[in-house]
């Protein structure tokens, strides 16, 4: 049966072009149910038994959800429990066009067999499709259709009583006006709260309900704390006019009282909003998109430098909250103020669920009780539930549900408990929440496009390949890796030039373009290493076996080979898809040692030699050009090989054969990035590193002034001449001191689309151009390089995505911000591994240096342990020492002494474990001796060292 719709649009051009649509209307569409037998069905999906135990249903029943309950209870329809869902088309359209994330999940239980979960196309079923009636809304007319198929599904089971013990379908909807006309038309409507609070076995299910409109009324109060947001259509009239900005919110991780908006300019032209006090961050929470107002010059503050410590209690008591507020206004009175606005409207909310540990109420048999998450920038969430007894030292997820204007906290519900705090597996899955790092075991639709084994070369690979596996090609990584992907060989060509080859794991020839493998790698956009663990990008048959360049086994390479002098200046340089076969996978410290002992003379030792010695002329050019030598300390752990904590800490120290291998990387990165930009100008996937602004470095000025030394900061060569020139008598460690501040002065590098930007400079390396080419079992980006730099030598096809500008400026974006996650992931669980150090080895005694000074605070660095930690001083107890900051030093004077960067200072170092959700690092101040704020110093007892196990 066809069905049309006949209209007429006016073109841009000012014509008019008629439209007709056909609508197909069907008789076959099958119900779904295994009861059926008028239905002519070759599976079904939900059960004949679909009983649970409800005071309210005492019948076998389908649940036929509306769209607000599904964009709203989805973690109620997630929940094991909740199965024989019939999912109308309707439905699935309204909730795809409103919420993606809501829309994948519940894609991912319609797939789930045992949730029996059908999806039922009403939308072409002959009976329940319906028309939209004259001045009927899209709404109205998707409620109708809910109603009419419900409808029909309910006389559709009638027919089959007698065989299904009085089968019925229940219509779950929270519209009071889709609910009335449901009941009136005879069919059994309820609430979802109604009919979730009625199922008598699983009470639990109840905490996880997403607050209605109702209830967030009923749990506020009259007093109003917030400004009232504005309504949608003044803000964009007020964007449109100039009168407000729209940005980014983030939050502070030290205030909870500040935050700032950052408004993306034209270009790379953007700007940054402070926000202070609670009621002009008005309810924002951490990445939405909000509208901003600035307030008039006079009002503008600077960002405050005290930090606000997080006692862990939740803070009821507004006297204490106005003090504080009152406390950023007086300490930024002098200083340089910068463009300070409100938040008068909410633009998009980013809210996900959040991991954190639940605050239990003091007042007996209360269900409502505060949820502390472990990201600081998150604000407390009230929820209620009856579990919180059980709840009580887990950590939990909880979802937001609404932030009324007279709630000083956001009203959410639980989502489900993750385990013990503390406990390494739970907290190892919280970091990997917290960074929305994809960690899901691969699906097998993913795993279904890994080759066969057992797995060899073919003749036809070999026949499109050049032979190196002659060649005296080895690895050199770091110990225990097994995804290996790069090697190296160097040999004396018959004319006395050098050949030098760099030979790549070539992924991209078992990863093919669009496939459920290719759309999944993209997604995680490179590999997570924590301590001990390893999150993969791809299947571990290809990170670790079929790609990893291992020694003494055929393997598929992407090679990148030059002809150099003995000056390492390149003569030629040629790509080429090869075939290779390592002869060592050895680690930094073999090489190393092969370099070094001279009776040492086989092929592999000599073309160590050789690429090393052509490594330092490398390195040597490009600190020349004005490359950065930048420092950030880094620590490798010593696990236990039984119970795997951590029983050792140490920086790691770097060898020539560190700097040998980034060299040759470095170059092989640079001359694939020319190759495919010259080939694909518009669409080549490339990464810069943009230079900081002037502003970036007025800590790094101020700290090398405090120290009569002059930093020039014109350009990267200046800075890097000025760096290599820094030095302080009778003060060795100043230079890497110095270094570490230069660091956190830089921008993060980025990966962008040639066609969509015009600077290509990476600033830090000081190049014009450069791409990833060397990790592709690690990084996506690599793959599509790969991909390019293959059509660019005629060894694979193209394919349209590839060559699509805008495309691939949007996975950039993706893999940008999952790049950025990955190293906040990894270092959390440094952070985590480190405190589980402390925590067994009690109190250490150690020297630091101070890094940074705060208002009340001084952060000190701990070389040996490559630690930061925070000496906080309380100015607010009127026993202790005055405290004097002076912005301009910056200094901390107490009593009769004054900190200033890069002072030596001995401290205390203990885990804190007062807070168990953020359990943190405590340090001390023994010397210098200050009166009423040094500690004495602990004896320490040194604890029996257990053997170690490299990790």
């Amino acid at each position: 049966m066809l069905k049309s719709k006949t209209f007429v649009r006016k073109t841009r051009s000012g014509g008019v072009v008629k439209i007709v649509r056909e609508h197909y209307l069907r008789d076959d569409i099958w119900c779904g149910s295994e009861a059926c037998t008028e239905c002519k069905q070759e599976s079904t999906v939900l059960q004949t038994d679909a009983c649970l135990e409800s005071n309210l249903c005492s019948y076998p029943h389908y649940l036929i959800p509306d769209t607000n309950v599904v964009l709203h209870q989805i973690d109620v329809l997630e929940d094991p429990v909740i199965r024989n869902v019939i999912v109308l088309q309707t439905v699935l359209q309204e909730v795809r066009h409103r919420s993606a994330p809501v829309y994948k999940r519940l894609k991912d239980i319609i797939h789930e067999k045992e949730k029996n979960v059908y999806t039922f196309t009403n939308e072409h079923h002959r009976e329940t499709f319906i028309e939209r009636e004259p001045g009927e809304s899209a709404n109205d007319r998707n409620d109708r259709a809910i109603r009419v198929a419900a409808k029909w599904y309910s006389q559709h089971l009638k027919k089959l009583e007698s065989e299904t013990d009085g089968l019925k379908v229940v219509l779950l909807t929270n519209d009071q006006d889709n609910k009335r006309k449901a009941e009136e038309s005879g069919l059994l409507a309820y609430k979802c709260e109604e009919y979730i609070k009625s199922l008598i076995a699983n009470p639990e299910l109840v905490d996880r309900l997403a607050l209605s409109n109702d209830d967030k009324n009923e749990i506020t109060n009259s007093r109003v704390i917030f400004p009232e947001h504005l309504p949608l259509s003044r803000i964009q009239a007020g964007i449109k006019s100039g009168a407000f900005l729209q940005g980014t919110f983030r939050a502070s991780r030290d205030n909870y009282l500040e935050a700032t908006v950052f408004v993306q300019g034209e270009g790379d032209d953007s700007t940054e909003v402070l926000l202070q006090g609670l009621q002009h961050l008005n309810r924002a929470v951490y990445q939405d998109v909000v509208a901003v107002q600035l307030l008039p010059r006079d009002q503008w503050v600077a960002p405050s430098s005290v930090v606000l410590q997080d006692e862990g209690a939740a803070k009821d008591d507004d006297a204490e909250e106005e003090e504080e507020e009152k406390a950023l206004r007086i300490s930024v009175a002098e200083a340089a103020r910068k463009p300070t606005g409100k938040v008068v409207g909410i633009i998009k909310r980013n809210w996900r669920p959040f991991c954190g540990m639940l605050n239990v109420s003091h007042i007996k048999e209360s269900t409502r009780h505060l949820f502390t998450p472990a990201d600081r920038r998150i604000p407390r969430v009230r929820i209620e539930t009856r579990q919180a007894s059980t709840l009580a030292g887990h950590r939990i997820l909880v979802a937001i549900d609404g932030w009324p204007k007279d709630s000083r906290y956001p009203n959410g519900h639980f989502v489900r408990s993750l385990g013990s705090a503390g406990d390494k597996d739970t907290e190892q899955e919280v970091l990997l929440l917290e960074h929305d790092v994809p960690h899901q075991d691969f699906s097998q639709a993913v795993l279904s496009f890994l080759p066969k084994m057992p797995w060899a070369i073919t003749p036809e690979d070999m026949g499109k390949r050049e032979d190196l596996r002659n060649l005296t090609v080895c690895s050199v990584d770091p110990p225990g890796c097994t995804d290996i992907d790069d090697a190296l060989h160097c040999r004396e060509l018959e004319n006395g030039n050098l050949e030098v080859g760099v030979h790549i794991a070539d992924v991209s020839h078992f990863i093919r373009p669009g496939n459920a493998m290719d759309k999944e790698a993209a997604n995680r956009g490179t590999t997570v290493y924590l301590c001990g663990k390893r999150i993969d990008m791809v299947p571990e048959m290809l990170s670790s076996n079929l790609c990893s360049l291992r020694s003494n086994v055929e393997r598929l390479a992407f090679s990148c080979i030059w002809e150099m002098n003995h000056k390492a200046e390149i003569l030629k340089t040629r790509f080429t898809k090869s075939v290779i076969n390592s002869k060592a996978s050895l680690t930094y410290a073999e090489a190393q040692m092969r370099i070094d002992d001279a009776s040492k003379n086989d092929d592999t030792t000599e073309s160590l030699r050789g690429l090393n010695k052509l490594a330092k002329i490398l390195k040597r050019h490009r600190i020349e050009k004005g490359a950065l030598t930048l420092s950030s300390l880094e620590v490798r752990f010593h696990i236990d090989s039984e119970t795997h904590d951590p029983i050792d800490l140490q920086t790691k120290e770097l060898m020539e054969t560190n700097s040998m291998v980034e060299e040759f990387m470095l170059l092989a990165n640079i001359s694939v990035a020319q190759k495919i930009y010259d080939e694909f100008s518009e669409c080549a996937l490339l990464r810069k590193h943009p230079a900081p602004p002037p502003s970036n470095y007025d800590v790094l000025l101020k700290a090398a002034k405090s120290k009569d030394v002059e930093i020039h900061t014109d350009s990267a060569k200046a800075l890097a001449d000025s760096l290599d020139g820094a030095k302080v008598d009778g003060f060795p460690y100043f230079n890497t001191l110095l270094r570490i501040l230069a660091t956190r002065c830089m921008m993060q590098a980025v990966y962008f689309c040639s066609g969509m930007d015009s600077d290509f400079h990476h600033y830090g390396l000081a190049s014009p151009i450069y791409t990833h080419f060397t990790s592709p079992i690690r990084r996506y980006a690599d793959i599509i390089v790969h991909r390019l730099l293959a059509v660019a030598i005629g060894a694979d096809s193209t394919y349209p995505d590839l060559m699509d500008k805008h495309k691939q400026s949007a996975l950039c974006n993706n893999l940008n911000y999952r790049h950025k996650m990955s190293q906040y992931a990894q270092r959390s669980s440094v952070a985590f591994h480190t405190q589980l150090f402390f925590k067994s080895r009690g109190i250490l005694n150690e020297e630091g240096y101070v890094l940074f000074v705060r208002k009340n605070a001084i952060i000190v660095l701990i070389p040996k342990f490559g630690l930061e930690g925070t000496v906080f001083f309380d100015g607010k107890d009127k026993t202790a020492p005055k405290l004097v900051f002076d912005e301009e030093g910056p200094s901390l004077t107490i009593e009769q002494h004054t900190f200033h960067i890069f002072d030596k200072v001995k401290v205390t170092i203990s885990l804190d474990e007062s807070n168990v959700q953020h359990q943190k690092i405590r340090m001390s101040l023994i010397e210098p001796v200050i009166p009423g704020v040094s500690v004495p110093a602990p004896v320490v007892e040194p604890r029996p060292k257990k053997p170690k196990l490299e990790q």
